[in-house]
């Protein structure tokens, strides 16, 4: 059994990243262990074996937002920009 922390870690994320996926339903969430006063999820390794096929699907908002926009744009001509003449 594995922490959230240390699944996380495993993956290169952050642990927040990994607890707001889990959140937003992009990743199914493990089983939650009461532990001492606190409650964390148990990964086990299935479930970090399933969520290394997932990861790479789950778009990541701030890199993925951009590349659609630039997709819809039309590229600019790339006719030469017309220049002030300097005075001498």
């Amino acid at each position: 059994m594995f922490s959230t922390t240390q699944v996380a870690r495993k993956f290169g994320i952050a642990p927040k990243t990994l607890s707001r996926y889990i959140a937003a339903g992009k990743v199914p969430a493990p089983k939650v262990v009461q532990v001492g006063g606190l409650r964390a999820h148990a990964w086990t390794e299935a479930e970090i074996e399933n969520l290394s096929k997932l990861l790479p699907k789950i778009a990541n908002g701030r890199k993925t937002r951009y590349q659609k926009l630039r997709a819809t744009q039309k590229a600019q001509t790339k006719s030469p920009v017309p220049r002030k003449k300097k005075k001498q």
